[in-house]
């Protein structure tokens, strides 16, 4: 009896393993295959920087993205001027705050042996700032660091970045960490 109960087992396993044999796996969707070589593909990735924790965040992803192929980080600070001053309008303390962030998110680049292109505009709505930034220097990606507060509070992401999500025409990661591992950051 036991013979039987081993060839049957035997007859089990083979008949099992040929399904699995005849069954592959279906192939990745074109979709996928895109967004792989996508990735492989990006040369200049944009990222709008605030000195931010969840910006600096999003300037290593970035960076981690354009490591294999040396991909260019163009750092955009967009200082937001009021309607009712001129745009040339000197901003002392804006224009700190902006040289600030852009000099600690450009070493944050250099640690990552990539070339950090920073980029200071002036406009009246950061969004148009970002956007501008993004066609001019020619992106292939653009990634956004986002509040993790704001988010957890209920609230939109911002104006800026669901402006920016609407208008861009280009691909966009959203880097959002959660609340819970931001605080373990500092």
């Amino acid at each position: 009896m036991s013979g039987l109960a081993l060839a049957g087992t035997f007859a089990a396993s083979m008949g099992g393993l040929l399904w699995w044999m005849l069954h592959p796996p279906a192939p990745i969707g074109p979709a996928v295959a895109r967004a792989v070589r996508g990735v492989s593909a990006v040369r200049r990735i944009l990222v709008p920087v605030k000195g931010t924790s969840y910006s600096n965040r999003a300037v290593e992803l970035a960076c981690r993205l354009g490591q294999e192929q040396e991909a260019e980080i163009v750092l955009t600070y967009v200082i937001q001027v009021p309607l009712a001053l001129p745009l040339g309008t000197p901003l002392d303390r804006d224009e700190a705050m902006a040289q600030d962030a852009l000099g600690r998110a450009s070493q944050i680049v250099e640690l990552h042996g990539l070339k950090a292109v920073p980029d200071l505009k002036r406009d009246r709505d950061v969004a148009h700032g970002v956007l501008d930034a993004s066609r001019a220097h020619g992106v292939d990606l653009v990634v956004l660091g986002v509040n993790p507060r704001r988010v957890a509070a209920g609230e939109s992401m911002g104006k800026s970045i669901e402006a920016i999500l609407r208008k861009s025409g280009i691909e966009l990661i959203i880097d959002l960490v959660p609340e819970s591992q931001e605080v373990g950051r500092k």
